[in-house]
């Protein structure tokens, strides 16, 4: 079962040069059910990653450019009156594809920004009454650009938490980028990606993560991560339930990925820093510029035993 893991990531790596550990994240992501947020600044490569997972997971892919004047209906769908039947016939929306490219999020308004929530938490959309099913698997990656840019709208924290990690490529070690400008076009190369999983081993792989042991000592360390979020008064706020089964569900998948049927601290350590990140502020900077100050805070204070 991990062979074709290791391919996954063998092809991905062949297409975004360089950036090892954010492919391994964002493959682990997958395996766990998330949905990922990738913030970074244009040409990063953010596109390019997920339309190669797309094409090495075998999943259909559609791409969503939010804008500050997309509405609801552009990314759910909407009924169009048939004059031959005299009755509504729904035309679904790019939200009805396996693996959909939310780009530039942080650029739609609030209202528009919304419209993926439901999607995200149920694997469903309520459209004029309608309760539709998306299909599955079902898996968002939302990029947008650093908040300081100019007409970008800050994702609420409700719409943050529903992302299991967030990611930042930033730019290229020397070797990576001079194979780049060496190299065939990343973009030429997509359509010559072959799909390495089906649906099925997919789907199988998916179901094995939560059959990964994570001992009673595991979980107390999760726990004291956790708690010293609550309790520590540098923290704005602590950590909800949510990112607790986050935590564990992405440690589970790094450990599949890493060929364990067992979860070790490292594990969690390895995928702290991009599924709680975004969920945490410090009490002195709310804007939430500050938090990989406190993860590390996390990893270096809190005990492992």
């Amino acid at each position: 079962m991990l062979k074709p893991l290791e391919d996954c990531l063998q092809t991905l790596n062949r297409v975004v040069l360089g950036k090892e550990p954010q492919i391994r994240l964002a493959l682990t992501c997958l395996l766990a059910r998330g949905h990922l947020l990738i913030e970074d600044l244009p040409g990063m490569g953010k596109t390019t990653l997920s339309q190669a997972l797309a094409r090495v997971l075998g999943l259909s892919y559609q791409r969503i450019q939010f804008t500050s004047d997309l509405l609801p209906g552009d990314i759910l769908g909407t009924s169009v009156f048939n004059r031959d039947t005299s009755a509504f016939v729904f035309h679904p929306g790019p939200i009805f594809a396996e693996l959909v490219l939310a780009d530039e999020i942080n650029r739609a308004t609030p209202k528009s920004q919304s419209a993926l929530l439901e999607a995200m938490e149920e694997g469903q959309v309520t459209i004029e009454g309608a309760t539709r099913p998306l299909p599955q698997p079902f898996f968002v990656i939302a990029t947008q650009n650093p908040v300081s840019q100019s007409g970008t709208f800050a994702l609420p924290e409700s719409q943050l938490d529903r992302f299991l990690m967030r990611l930042s490529l930033g730019y290229p070690a020397h070797a990576a980028e001079k194979a780049l400008l060496q190299g065939q076009a990343r973009r030429e190369l997509l359509p010559q990606l072959d799909a390495v999983l089906d649906h099925s081993a997919l789907a199988a792989l998916q179901q094995e993560v939560p059959r990964i042991r994570a001992s009673d000592a595991l979980l107390e360390y999760i726990l004291r991560l956790v708690e010293a979020t609550r309790s520590h008064a540098q923290f704005a706020w602590g950590l909800s339930p949510r990112a607790t089964l986050a935590l564990l569900a992405a440690a589970r998948a790094w450990a599949l990925l890493a060929g364990r049927d067992y979860v070790i601290p490292e594990d969690v350590q390895a995928v702290l820093p991009a599924v709680v990140g975004h969920r945490l502020r410090e009490r002195a900077d709310p804007a939430g510029h500050a938090a990989g100050s406190l993860v590390q805070w996390l990893l270096r204070e809190v005990p492992v035993l």
